[in-house]
């Protein structure tokens, strides 16, 4: 079942979603410090990034899938959110900059095809970041927070998915080491789990932060071929002569 966009907007109302907004806000400013003069696209639910790291860009969109809802963004003035169909998005090619999925990439049916659709609309060496539920972690485990639902990936995994779409992975970060629960005494300990499991890279995290590049052009797959050079002979049919009515095959007339 889909994420609802009501359930989104209350998760990260709350406090443990304040947490998750902040851990991943940080891992995301790391790798892009400022989107000044950039076209910034966000796909998925991901308002509480946007707000970041938009701050300085050109233009910012939000689309949100169709099976997930939307809802209104920016609260003050123009709206710039739109429900859209994720692999067929209503934009020109290479129309923006920079590209965040956020609750996207675990929920499509088709990874590759959204993948192949963010690259269409991104620009030649855009940038793409993608949040992703760890599958060894144990926010993927427990289903009380967005990233417990859909598909979960392992680092191989999206190291591949994102190859196989002409992307390069450039920067790659873990987030969210503290268990997903509800109470007051994981809230405050918060920080102190984030820098024990980044300091010692512990395997638990519970998303994955990968900073991707679009590359210039798709390489061609080699397929194996066999080659034979032997020489072998072809044998053409020769006509005989029909013989006429009345003749034997031995008797003819003379020339």
């Amino acid at each position: 079942m889909a994420l609802d966009v009501v359930d989104l907007r209350a998760f990260y109302a709350s406090p443990l979603g304040h947490v998750a907004r902040r851990f991943i806000g940080r891992a995301m400013l790391r790798f892009w410090p400022d989107c000044g003069r950039q076209r910034l696209l966000g796909l998925g639910f991901c308002t509480p990034y946007l707000t970041v790291l938009g701050a300085n860009a050109e233009r910012v969109l939000a689309f949100m899938p169709a099976a997930q809802g939307v809802v209104n963004w920016p609260s003050e003035g123009l709206s710039a959110s739109a429900l859209v169909e994720p692999t067929l998005l209503p934009l020109p090619t290479a129309s923006v900059d920079r590209v965040v999925l956020v609750h996207a990439l675990e929920e499509t049916e088709s990874p590759d095809d959204l993948l192949d659709e963010v690259a269409r609309v991104l620009s030649p060496g855009g940038r793409m970041l993608v949040v992703a539920p760890n599958r060894r972690g144990l926010w993927a485990r427990m289903d009380g927070t967005p990233f417990g639902h859909g598909r979960p990936f392992s680092r191989s995994q999206l190291e591949s998915l994102m190859r196989g779409a002409t992307f390069a992975p450039e920067n790659w970060a873990e987030a969210l080491y503290v268990p997903p629960l509800k109470r007051k005494l994981f809230m405050r300990s918060a920080p102190a789990w984030e820098r024990v499991g980044s300091g010692l890279s512990l395997p638990f995290a519970g998303v994955h932060v990968i900073d991707a590049t679009k590359q210039f052009y798709r390489r061609a797959p080699l397929r194996a071929t066999r080659r034979s050079f032997a020489f072998r002979p072809v044998l053409l049919p020769q006509p005989t002569p029909t013989p006429r009515l009345g003749e034997t095959p031995d008797k003819r007339p003379a020339g």
